[in-house]
């Protein structure tokens, strides 16, 4: 596969809370660049605190797009994000400026430097028809069908999933191929953009200790106000209100949890989070792990 042509992009991901944005802010800073964000949280309005945006400091030190770009009612896609990713880099690129893309949704920056799957449209009837089988019978029995037309796919997903299974029925009713074959199918697609992707990975016991640390700060910071306050808005239903630390503080708001068993609810459930994310950025083509101090990573990195 030969190396795409554009502007080559710095790409620091990793976990959360193992330092992304300070060390993104720190090389930015020193060529001249900007960031773009790859989070899928941080791009909604409003939701600041338990996002863990970048500081009022940072957001002063360095340009950064698609930070707080969508209002949380609207809903937000992976191609959304792909194509205002593209007009943000063609813009720094545009001014003579390195680009910087950071942040630890996998998704989104697998869509970003590879491109989105060409995959069939949403079936509303279909999935209707599911969902409801789902309400009646169990997920399991939609997990079972899954599993009879694409026993691949079906081994990967457990039953709970049910937006993945659901997916991958939508893709077999559609082109007669089992969503694994339709994809390995898509695999080979060129990069969209010359790339250097650096994955910072923390030792363990470092990694969760800054993580409990972090769930802490969120909460000092207030937290359950900001929950409170969104809540008050009409943001009960927004798709960030249900992302780790919103769910544990809205808890709290309706009186479900104390504030300590929310605190340490999250930080559990963040620490399961970051470990997905480590394994999800293992598959990642080109991925260079990398620990602190990050020495090796610099702006002339090639």
């Amino acid at each position: 596969m030969g190396e795409a042509a554009g502007p080559r992009l710095t790409v620091i991901a990793g976990p959360t809370a193992s330092g992304k944005t300070a060390l993104a802010v720190r090389l930015a800073t020193r060529a001249g660049g900007e960031i773009v964000s790859a989070d899928s949280q941080q791009v909604y309005q409003r939701f600041d605190i338990g996002t863990a945006k970048p500081s009022a400091e940072e957001l002063a030190a360095v340009p950064h797009h698609l930070v707080s770009v969508v209002e949380p009612s609207q809903t937000f896609s992976a191609a959304e994000y792909q194509r205002r990713a593209d007009a943000a880099i063609a813009d720094i690129t545009a001014r003579g400026k390195p680009v910087f893309v950071v942040g630890g949704t996998g998704l989104y920056l697998r869509i970003l430097l590879h491109g989105v799957v060409d995959a069939p449209g949403a079936l509303p009837a279909l999935r209707d028809e599911l969902e409801a089988l789902a309400s009646a019978e169990g997920r399991e029995a939609v997990h079972r069908r899954l599993a009879q037309v694409d026993p691949e796919t079906a081994a990967k997903l457990p039953s709970q999933d049910l937006l993945r299974v659901i997916r991958a029925l939508e893709i077999h009713a559609q082109t007669g191929v089992p969503a694994s074959e339709f994809r390995r199918a898509h695999a080979f697609a060129p990069d969209r953009y010359p790339f250097a992707l650096y994955v910072l990975e923390p030792p363990r016991d470092a990694l969760y200790r800054a993580i409990n640390a972090r769930t802490e700060a969120l909460f000092s910071r207030g937290l359950v106000e900001e929950t409170r306050e969104l809540l008050a808005l009409g943001y009960g239903d927004a798709a960030p209100m249900r992302s780790v630390g919103y769910v544990q503080a809205r808890a709290v708001v309706e009186q479900r949890m104390s504030v300590q068993e929310a605190i340490h609810d999250t930080a559990q459930e963040t620490r399961r989070y970051a470990k997905r994310q480590l394994t999800w950025f293992r598959k990642e083509p080109g991925a260079r792990f990398i620990a602190p101090p990050y020495v090796e990573l610099s702006p002339a990195a090639p």
